[in-house]
């Protein structure tokens, strides 16, 4: 029986490879909102995703971004975002991801974010996390030294009142002890655990999302630190995520972001 790591894995690069037929290619555009939207790609990843978990785990619940919840009730869900950054990907710009991951009743056991364009997947079975490309695995090792901290710049900013990113762009100890970065997808939580940033930043609400559940807890398993905005446990409080590579980089970052909520907050 193939194991669930293995599972999400398999569903993760059968996603991606629609992604990759698809990219630099005209596609359809489907609106979800005013400013937000699927294409084929999205939905024939998912599809292909879906196809791959329900020959092995047919009793298995599905959460997708395009096409919602469905099969039987119980503990163990699949939560997919088949494109992580369909707007990068619908003008060429080659930083998009595809996010599975298996939620059970003891939170999230098996991710797996592969990114098609580079050919790479971050995976982790709950114990720790690694990345397969050309067919290799090596260990994911976080670390701060880049100095690169991602940064969403999306809306909704439901703490705009004691948080906001473009706050914590423009305050010059920022400036000068870290460098900004923008991905626009959630790889970038990935590449915290790989060590190519040193912490991701956002504001918002992200319990059972698809979008977060794979970085999350493929960062959880190489050992970064992983809070809600004001370094409470994830997904208490008034959410946000502050996803740091080590302990120096999270206490660090939280500081400055406390100094939007009173500038006392930031004495060491």
């Amino acid at each position: 029986m193939t194991s669930d790591a293995d599972l999400a894995i398999a569903a993760a690069w059968a996603g991606a490879d629609v992604v990759r037929r698809y990219y630099g290619t005209p596609v359809d555009h489907f609106a979800k909102s005013h400013r937000d939207f699927a294409t084929t790609a999205d939905l024939e990843a998912e599809r292909a995703i879906l196809a791959v978990i329900r020959a092995e785990r047919p009793d298995d619940a599905f959460l997708g971004e395009e096409s919602g919840r469905s099969g039987p009730a119980g503990p163990r869900m699949w939560m997919v975002d088949p494109l992580c950054g369909t707007l990068n990907f619908a003008v060429q710009t080659p930083l998009v991801a595809v996010n599975v991951a298996l939620r059970t009743a003891t939170g999230v056991t098996v991710a797996a974010a592969a990114d098609p364009l580079a050919g790479e997947l971050f995976w982790t079975d709950g114990t720790a996390a690694w990345l397969r490309r050309a067919g290799e695995d090596e260990r994911l090792v976080p670390t701060g030294d880049s100095r690169l901290v991602d940064l969403n710049l999306d809306p909704p900013f439901p703490n705009a009142d004691v948080f906001r990113a473009t706050t914590l762009l423009a305050d010059p100890e920022f400036g000068a002890a870290f460098g900004p970065r923008v991905l626009s997808t959630t790889l970038a939580v990935a590449w915290v655990a790989a060590g190519r940033r040193a912490a991701y930043v956002t504001d918002g609400h992200f319990e059972d999302s698809v979008h977060f559940a794979s970085g999350l807890a493929i960062c959880r398993a190489a050992g970064c630190v992983v809070t809600g905005i004001h370094g409470q446990p994830l997904h208490t409080g008034i959410g946000g995520l502050l996803v740091a590579a080590d302990a120096q980089t999270h206490a660090a970052l939280l500081r400055l972001v406390r100094k939007q909520e009173s500038p006392a907050a930031a004495t060491p």
